[in-house]
Order: C-alpha cells, then structure tokens, then sequence
C-alpha cells in the first residue's frame, strides 16, 4: 500500500511543479503590463468619426507616452477633463501646431497655415465647410498657440471638435497622453500608424 502512495505523490509533483511555473510566469507577465501600460504606453479606442479615413470608430491603438513631445503631424490622444461635452473622453487628433505658432485656416480655400505656410494636408477625409458663421464656438480663423499648449483637429474636419471650437481651444501638453503609433484591431489596420 505505501508503495503504490509513493507512486501517486511523485506523480503528482511534477503536476504542481508546473502549475507553480504557470501560475508564476502569469504573475510577471501581468506585472510587466501593468509596469508598461503605466509608464510607457497604453492601449485606447477610437470614439466616432473625427479622424476618419485615417483611424475608424471602434479602431484600437498603441498609444507611446514615455518621452514623448508633441510634433506637428503626429497623432495624439488627448484627456482634456475640462471640456464638460466631451464627458471626461479622451479625445484622438491630430496635432497642427506647436506652442509659439500660429494658425490661419481659410474655409474658401479649404486651406489651413501654420506660421504663414500651407500646410499639405492628403489626409483630411472632405473639404472643410465654413462653419465660422454658423457655429459661435467657431468663429476665430486666426489662432496664437501659448507656449506649452497644442492646436489640434480632427482629420474629418467637418465632425470633429476640436481646437477650433472655443470650447475646447489649445490644448495645455499636461493633457497628451501620448502619441498613437500602432494600430491592433481591426486586422485589416493592423500595423504601424
């Protein structure tokens, strides 16, 4: 009878060695997530059609924080907690201006300047409509962007708010998450940004 007990408990060593290894593999890989989605990156979603053809709703991305400076053209992510319409949404945008430029936008021309220089803009989904006279969050065509602040829109520029609604405004660099450089799901985006 003891022999066949001895048989059964080294029989079921190996099977709690490996559950142990399993367990304490899952353990640090969690922790590893927890550390890189803390302090280097995280994962968001796509909320609406702002930045349409260039992400879609639903479209979840890599988002880079660690060191990162906002570089006109680069794709953000935005948490401004301020704006009450936006219901504490983080907000995906694309960054036209840096702290210490200016921004003209010329609706006739479907044109926007930063510094006195157009910009080539292949990405914006339609021409822009004028909605400076209609909307009074945006009647301002000419924007100071304060130091330490980003203006940004949306790459569907006629259902985007954005740093031309007043609401919203330039946004303080406090707020950027960081910058969207990696696209996951859906698969058919799946890649580089």
């Amino acid at each position: 009878m003891s022999e066949s007990w001895n048989q059964e408990v080294e029989q079921e060593e190996p099977i709690s060695n490996d559950l142990f290894y399993w367990l304490r593999a899952l353990t640090l890989s969690l922790v590893c997530m927890v550390l890189v989605f803390t302090f280097f990156g995280r994962l968001t979603r796509v909320s609406g059609s702002s930045m349409e053809h260039t992400l879609e709703d639903g479209q979840i991305l890599l988002v880079w924080s660690l060191g990162y400076q906002p570089q006109q053209g680069d794709i953000v992510v935005v948490n401004k907690t301020t704006v009450e319409h936006l219901n504490g949404d983080a907000i995906v945008k694309r960054v036209i201006a840096t702290g210490g430029q200016t921004v003209d936008i010329d609706y006739g021309t479907n044109t926007v300047y930063v510094d006195g220089v157009a910009l080539d803009e292949s990405y914006i989904k339609e021409p822009m409509y004028d909605v400076s006279l209609a909307d009074p969050y945006r009647s301002q065509t000419h924007f100071e962007v304060p130091k330490g602040s980003i203006f940004v829109m949306g790459d569907n520029r006629n259902n985007s708010d954005d740093s031309r609604d007043s609401r919203i405004g330039f946004i303080d660099e406090g707020y950027i998450l960081g910058e969207a450089i990696f696209s996951f799901f859906p698969f058919s985006h799946f890649g580089p940004i």
